[in-house]
């Protein structure tokens, strides 16, 4: 069926748009230091895609679009024009100074593309590498996954020595509002790296996070005389901004202020198991778990929403306390290795590795 003219322009002014959106989100991306929004860039991220197909496949369509009204060519026709020159195959060149010019354009827009993202490759890596170096270090301190009320535990009784490292927390907090800072930036700039993934099965940048933030609102609330109350409220701050600055990349819409009025999908019932699991290795607590329960909501008010949103887009391993997933998976708490061990014995089971 013959297309008419006026219909095959109107489908090139389409093709001008989708370059145009192509080569935006390219700049956006890739060059840009700070978040773009970019609805193209939405849509790929929501369907885990590439950034090669990102940027490839609307420039592909728009030149295709664009070549359709020459000298009467069919749609298959432009469309191998245009990957023929998108991609710098070269086996296709059509007729016409007109024609000549968009391929030229679909070229150069095909080799800046590939350049773009081999040169910006090591950027992303050394912010994935400075990301996973402290998830790491949480793994031995809490397990894996990471899960806040076992953070707390290992460190009061400083996995197996029987002996308080919370005196350590101080700096983990410290680390961790830096870190916060760091993914905040490097994420919401370059949005792909929110869906890459730890090395390790079990760990998960969105999980490590919340683990230290309920970690810090935990023993504000339960044991405000022991809490390093400065560093831990500042990481809750910094931790709560880097969750919804990334959320709100991704498309969702977090509000910047909780709502005093609301309230969190966590229970007091798993807020109580927590509890009794950090009492088992003798952590002492000057409030009871009732009377602790409505300052947690407080604080967790603050990062629960977007933590939830953002370990649910991206399938994050199912953490307690880190919310639903699509598959309805169930939640893995971390395994505890032993509280000690005898003088001259060595622990070789498989909770050492936890």
């Amino acid at each position: 069926m013959a297309v008419p003219i006026a219909a095959r322009w109107v489908a090139a002014g389409c093709g001008v748009l989708l370059v145009l959106t192509a080569w935006q989100s390219v700049i956006g991306t890739l060059i840009v230091a700070r978040p773009i929004p970019s609805w193209l860039t939405r849509l790929v991220d929501r369907v885990v895609l590439t950034i090669y197909r990102l940027l490839t496949r609307p420039c592909l369509a728009g030149f295709t679009l664009l070549l359709w009204p020459a000298h009467g060519r069919s749609i298959t026709g432009a469309l191998t024009d245009a990957g023929s020159s998108i991609f710098t195959l070269g086996f296709a060149e059509p007729a016409g100074a007109g024609p000549a010019v968009v391929i030229f354009i679909a070229a150069a827009s095909g080799l800046v593309v590939v350049a773009l993202q081999i040169g910006y490759l090591p950027a992303l890596y050394a912010a994935f590498n400075r990301r996973e170096t402290e998830i790491a270090l949480l793994n031995a301190r809490s397990g894996a996954p990471a899960w806040g009320p076992e953070l707390l535990a290992r460190t009061y009784y400083a996995l197996g020595t029987n002996t308080s490292a919370l005196n350590t927390l101080p700096d983990l907090y410290a680390t961790w509002e830096r870190w916060a800072a760091d993914v905040a930036e490097s994420h919401t700039t370059y949005l792909p790296l929110v869906r890459f993934r730890s090395p390790r099965a079990y760990s998960s940048w969105v999980t490590s996070l919340l683990a230290v933030l309920d970690s810090a609102a935990l023993i504000l609330v339960l044991a405000p005389d022991e809490a390093p109350t400065i560093p831990a409220r500042l990481c809750l701050r910094g931790g709560f901004q880097c969750l919804v600055r990334v959320a709100t990349a991704m498309g969702f819409d977090p509000p910047e202020e909780a709502d005093p009025n609301a309230t969190i999908k966590l229970t007091y019932e798993e807020f109580a198991d927590a509890v009794k699991r950090m009492r088992d290795v003798g952590f002492e607590m000057s409030r009871e778990p009732e009377e602790a329960w409505p300052d947690f909501v407080g604080w967790r008010l603050n990062y629960e929403g977007p933590a939830y949103q953002i370990a649910a887009a991206i399938d994050a391993v199912p953490a307690l306390w880190s919310g639903p997933r699509t598959h309805h998976m169930t939640p893995i708490a971390p395994e505890r290795p032993p509280m000690g061990r005898q003088k001259g014995t060595r622990n070789t089971g498989p909770a050492a590795d936890q």
